[in-house]
């Protein structure tokens, strides 16, 4: 009985270990606002975890982005119902007792328990105003077939997410449309880029430039060089910073 309750204690031991050290190794970002600091965790792809006055917010939880080490969500963002931001199970794994869930209408039909906010529209949670912004492709040529596009307009949801003075703006799957383009004052922005469902680099950049945000940071970027949006970027006072969102198993 003792060998056992010790390989037991052992792996529970291996297990937080192996979520401390993940925890340790992902790029924080910390931002001030007139409430306190802003802390956001990249952790895979599209998925990130943002914390804030003692609450915790996810945005798209999807495999195989691994939470380790991280709190259980109060309130979960979701932009899109593609499985790289749409995971049943992840949101249940990553919800606790009163979690909620804010998500676009075609997000509802699978997360039935989820808060309807549509392109245009906001709500408050707490201390945060959570915007819905329009994601969607321009391009027909990137879409899965002739005369089509990966994301409607309309279907998913970007986001600016206002606390303590700051606005953040997290992009969702998305072109550089007018609507990113008119955005004002963003105090940091995550913007997406990768071929075919989105944008190259220098689409990214240009768009960025319209709008100016303080801090811009590349996510859903898989196999796309981001050293090319950072130096797109050079000159113009915007501060570019390149985390690692494929962190290595």
């Amino acid at each position: 009985m003792k060998s056992i309750v010790s390989v037991l204690a052992c792996a529970a031991m291996l297990s937080f270990a192996a979520g401390a050290d993940a925890q340790m190794a992902r790029p924080v970002q910390t931002f001030d606002t007139s409430k306190g600091p802003v802390k956001i965790t990249p952790v895979y792809h599209a998925s990130l975890e943002i914390e804030a006055g003692g609450k915790i917010i996810v945005i798209d939880p999807a495999k195989p982005a691994n939470f380790a080490g991280l709190p259980q969500a109060d309130l979960i963002l979701i932009t899109d119902i593609h499985g790289d931001h749409l995971d049943p199970d992840l949101i249940k794994a990553e919800s606790k007792a009163g979690s909620e869930i804010i998500a676009p209408a075609a997000v509802a039909k699978t997360v039935t328990t989820a808060k309807v906010i549509g392109n245009g529209e906001k709500t408050t949670w707490g201390d945060w105003t959570v915007e819905a912004i329009p994601m969607y492709n321009t391009t027909a040529s990137r879409g899965p077939k002739p005369g089509t596009v990966f994301h409607e307009k309309g279907r998913g949801n970007g986001y600016v997410l206002t606390y303590g003075g700051k606005r953040f703006y997290f992009s969702g799957d998305t072109e550089g449309i007018p609507e990113m383009r008119a955005l004002k004052n963003i105090d940091v922005a995550f913007i997406c880029m990768n071929l075919p469902y989105t944008m190259t680099p220098d689409e990214a950049a240009d768009a960025v430039k319209a709008f100016h945000p303080k801090v811009a940071i590349p996510y859903h970027y898989k196999g796309q060089d981001t050293a090319v949006f950072k130096k797109d970027l050079e000159g113009t006072g915007i501060d570019v910073r390149l985390l690692d969102w494929y962190p290595s198993a």
